[in-house]
Parts: C-alpha cells; structure tokens; sequence
C-alpha cells in the first residue's frame, strides 16, 4: 500500500518510518502486525495493546501519547481519518460508486457488487459502513489494484451527502427511493430529497442511476429505472416464484435470488450500471447468481424445523410495506404468520405510520400478525381484527410460536433496535 504510506507522509507533514501496512483499523481487536490503528471514541483506551500487537501506526486525539514515535495526536481522530481517507481517493484510479436512498442501500450495493464483480476487481461497503465514520473507513480499506468501490451514503441529517460525497469523490451515483426514514430529523420528504440528490451535484447526470417511478427522483435527469414506460430503463414481466424474482429489463430476460418488487427494482438498477459500464447480459447474469447479501435483508432461514424470513435489519412504512406485500405473493401450502415490531426515527406522527403499516397488513392475505412495541402497541388500539395479536416481549413471542405456529412461515419485520433476529 504504497500510495497510503505516501498520504500518510503527505496527510500529517511527516516521513514515517513504515515500509509496508497490512490494512487500516478501527476495531483494537482486529489489530495484527504492520496495521495502522486509528483511535475513535474509545479507542484510545487501548492504545497500549495495539502497539504490543505490532500496530505499525497509531492516530489518536489523547495528548498523553505525543511523545512516542509510533503515534500520531491529532485535535480529532474522527476528522483526521476523514482527510486521510480523502487525500487517499485522490491518489487512487478506483472508480467509486455511492449509492443513497431512503431504504434499499445496502442491498442494492451487494448486487452491483455482485455484478460488477463478473468482469472488474471490486470492492464494496462492508455491513452498513455507511456514515462519517464508516465511509471513510471503507475508503482506507481500497487496495490500489481495486477497479471499483461500491460505496454506501447514510444520513440522518441535513449536510451530511455532501460530506460523504467529497470524501468518496464519487465517478457515479445511485438514488433508491424517497421515503420516510429519518423524518424524526429530516420531518418531510420533501427535505430527505432534498439532501439525498446532493449527489447529482458530483457528477454529470449520465452517471446518475435513480428509480424513475418515485415522484421525486423522476424530477432529476439521469438515467431512470422502473416500471413506467418514460424511463430509459424499463422493467417488465415481474413475476414471484419460489426461486426469486423473474423479470425483464429493456426486453431481456433476468433471474435474482431475493423475492420482492423493490428488489426486482434494485436488481434493474444494478443490471443498468452494469450495462452501462460495458458488461454483456450474460456477465450481469452471472454477477447476480453470485451476490452475496448482507444478512437480515429477505434472508431464508430454517431453525428447529421452523421456516423463517428475516427481513429485520431495519423497517420504514415503505420497506414494511414492501415486505409485506412480497410475503403475501409468494406461494407457500404453509400459512403464514408476520411477526411485525416497531419502527423508529418516524418523528412526531409515529402512530399514525405504525397505523398505516398495520392498515396494509390487514389488507394481505397473510393468516396472522404479531406485533411487539410500544409504538405497535398504541396503534393497535385502533383496531379490532382477530389476526392481530399483541405481545410483551419476544419471550412471549417464541412460546407462542412453539404453541400455536410451528408449522407456519414466518416473517420478521422491524427496526434492528427490536433485535427481532433472536426469536430465531
């Protein structure tokens, strides 16, 4: 890693003594010979035992170290690795790809990882590295020989795109969908919109990848996604079947793992990019039989002879909804029961988008719903349905599984908070 020893020189006005660095780290615990270790929040704390590990380097904003030859004191180790990780990108010929939206982030960056990962040497965020912490950190993961960087852009507040923007220094850009995240900061859509095409303003619009149905992003010009016939890309024949979803994109034939309409779209946004970048269909097949998803988006699990759906990494009216709706189309000879929990950062109309989720619910074919929360909880005041059943606590959940539900399929549906993934 030539070219980051030379930014480190370069970043802190200093010719360090390093010939080699295995890799950049946050977690002490993962600290192995020649790695530089950078010391965010607590980090600090265990500075002595990176150094004992074989740390090559040590950046950190704790004064008590300014006098060792191996760490670097910064005002602030959190802005320090974010200029790091800048100055590096800039020295880099990876082309980077970031990748915002209200839901479908993280899957949509496992597929077009997965697809551009066919014909180029690819890199992608790691879990949902997404943030001012996580962005930068995925940057410094980049090797010199890396084709791509498939980069993933969280936000919770206003001016945050931006920053993520400058840091990556984006070559393309993929908006998912306005929804409702966030609102508990962003309070309407119309400001989460707002701040997530900031990353139009980075590069020219034929690098631009939106979903072209979403009524906000089809104001943009770019290159549009979706099912209306105005888009440039036009998805058709999407159908439901137990090994994912089938459809067609500019009439050519596709096949990916994971069920549901917004992932068909996320799929054809993909397939778009690749397009675009020179990958033949067959390429893009190949690239989307081998996407490896990050876990608790859609995810198949069979536990004690009990078929799960683990959908519960994070929830919003629009993702729940989605979910949902994908849950009732798919064919099983099981019923089905959905465990739905509550959903967070929805602002001060909270209950009224648990309200709306539950009113869709019971729109569905689905058998029966549990529901867990306190937010759930209130909702639920609003209704009298026998397939709505209220419990305490996921305790409660699993007993009445193993009672009254073994034999059915089961969806997971919620916030992370809710830890829903320990019912399985």
């Amino acid at each position: 890693m030539e070219k980051l020893i030379e930014t480190l020189n370069e970043t802190f006005g200093k010719t360090f003594e390093i010939n080699h660095i295995s890799k950049v780290e946050i977690d002490s615990r993962k600290i192995g010979k020649d790695d530089v270790f950078i010391a965010i929040n607590n980090g600090k704390n265990y500075i002595q035992e990176v150094l004992d590990k074989g740390a090559s380097l040590v950046i950190c904003d704790d004064s008590h170290w300014k006098n060792n030859n191996k760490v670097i004191v910064v005002e602030d180790s959190i802005k320090a690795m974010q200029l790091l990780a800048k100055n590096y990108r800039q020295k880099l010929n990876t082309k980077i790809i970031g990748i915002t939206g209200s839901e479908g982030k993280t899957t949509t960056k496992d597929i077009i990882h997965g697809v551009l990962s066919s014909k180029y040497k690819a890199k992608k965020t790691l879990g949902n590295y997404n943030n001012h912490i996580g962005l930068p950190f995925t940057i410094l993961q980049l090797k010199e020989d890396d084709e791509f960087g498939v980069i993933e852009m969280g936000m919770s507040h206003k001016g945050e795109i931006p920053i993520l923007c400058e840091i990556a220094g984006i070559d393309y850009g993929v908006i998912t969908n306005i929804g409702d995240s966030h609102l508990e900061f962003m309070i309407n859509r119309d400001n989460v919109f707002e701040e997530k095409s900031q990353i139009k303003n980075y590069i020219p619009k034929e690098n631009l990848f939106i979903f072209g149905d979403d009524v906000y992003l089809s104001k943009l010009l770019g290159n549009k996604i979706g099912f209306n016939s105005e888009n440039n890309f036009i998805i058709n024949n999407y159908t439901e079947t137990s090994e994912g979803v089938k459809f067609s994109l500019n009439n050519e034939n596709y096949l990916f793992k994971l069920n549901g309409k917004h992932n068909c779209i996320n799929a054809s946004i993909a397939i778009s990019l690749g397009l675009s970048l020179g990958l033949s269909k067959e390429e893009i097949q190949t690239g989307l039989d081998s996407v490896q998803v990050t876990p608790m988006r859609f995810e198949k699990i069979v536990k004690n002879g009990i078929f799960y759906i683990n959908d519960a990494y994070n929830a919003s009216p629009v993702s729940m909804k989605a979910s949902l709706e994908t849950f009732n189309n798919i064919k099983f000879d099981n019923k089905k029961l959905a465990i739905i929990a509550d959903m967070g950062e929805m602002g001060a109309d909270e209950i009224k988008y648990h309200k709306d989720v539950i009113d869709f619910a019971l729109t569905t074919e689905i058998d029966n719903f549990i529901l867990l929360g306190e937010r759930m909880k209130k909702a639920l005041e609003n209704f009298n349905d026998e397939r709505l059943i209220f419990c305490n606590s996921k305790e409660e959940i699993k007993e009445l599984i193993n009672k009254k539900y073994k034999d059915n399929i089961i969806l997971l549906k919620g916030s992370n908070f809710n830890h829903l993934w320990e019912i399985i």
